[in-house]
């Protein structure tokens, strides 16, 4: 079973909306990935495919002084295309990007490890990722995602139905902490390589590759009896993270790594 599902003709409508962005605004993508439960690898059949993309426009864009695009447009730093049956396009500009970068902003490091790629620039995608690799904060990843579990699990796994997804949510993330607690390199996107790293076998792996069979087999509103085993973990760990955060590194250094990164891309000194 490919649990990172792309059928043919998504993929060549997403690599088509790519190619209409770079045309239609003038600009250049650096790379372009799957974000989202495709990503994951925990999508259901009915799942939305989340393509995300950063992307460059030209020198004189960053130069405008009232941050105009065109006659009365306000200059925006992110591309949406109007969502379409199950098709979710968008992307940030570099510069947003990477003034995102210089927080360790986790969703941005999950794409540069997504599964999924649809666009990567030869030159500029790897320097973005050694750039992303020198300046990670091992410190805002592991509140980020302790984040994102406590706020999941406070509001949408203490009744005695729980959706699927949402069990997934609060898991993904815990195990992100831990990794972080663990390793000094980010937490792959991949749901299976948390696992895999983290709880190869034992009853709570046992626990959520049965869950995983439901949920990949499920709509996405799919609601189940609460799972003791999973939710007695999730509640163990947060309660000892929220109660003693460890003593991780942040990042050092100002932000002259993040300029000189954009003035290279634009090809000026």
């Amino acid at each position: 079973m490919d649990i990172h599902p792309v059928e043919p003709e998504k993929r060549t409508a997403i690599e088509q909306a790519l190619a209409n962005i770079e045309r239609e605004h003038d600009v250049r993508i650096l790379f372009a990935c799957e974000s989202g439960s495709r990503g994951w690898g925990f999508s259901s059949p009915d799942s939305d495919y989340d393509a995300r993309f950063v992307y460059l426009h030209r020198a004189p864009w960053y130069l405008s002084v009232n941050e105009r695009t065109g006659p009365g447009e306000p200059q925006r730093d992110v591309i949406e295309l109007p969502i379409e049956t199950d098709l979710d396009v968008s992307g940030w500009d570099l510069r947003k990007a990477l003034r995102l970068l210089s927080k360790s902003n986790p969703t941005l490091l999950e794409w540069m490890r997504s599964p999924i790629v649809y666009r990567r620039d030869e030159r500029l995608a790897p320097m973005l990722e050694a750039l992303a690799a020198r300046t990670y904060s091992r410190r805002a990843g592991w509140h980020h995602y302790l984040s994102m579990a406590s706020a999941t699990f406070d509001h949408h796994l203490q009744d005695e139905r729980i959706r699927t997804k949402k069990y997934l949510y609060a898991i993904r993330p815990v195990l992100a902490c831990l990794w972080i607690e663990a390793d000094e390199q980010p937490p792959p996107m991949a749901f299976e390589r948390l696992l895999d790293r983290l709880y190869p076998d034992g009853p709570l792996r046992e626990a959520i590759d049965a869950l995983l069979v439901v949920k990949r087999a499920s709509k996405e509103v799919a609601d189940a009896p609460r799972i003791p085993a999973i939710s007695d973990f999730l509640a163990e760990q947060l309660a000892r993270m929220r109660s003693a955060p460890p003593d991780l590194p942040g990042r050092e250094g100002g932000d002259a790594p993040f300029d000189a990164f954009l003035r290279a891309a634009l090809g000026v000194s």
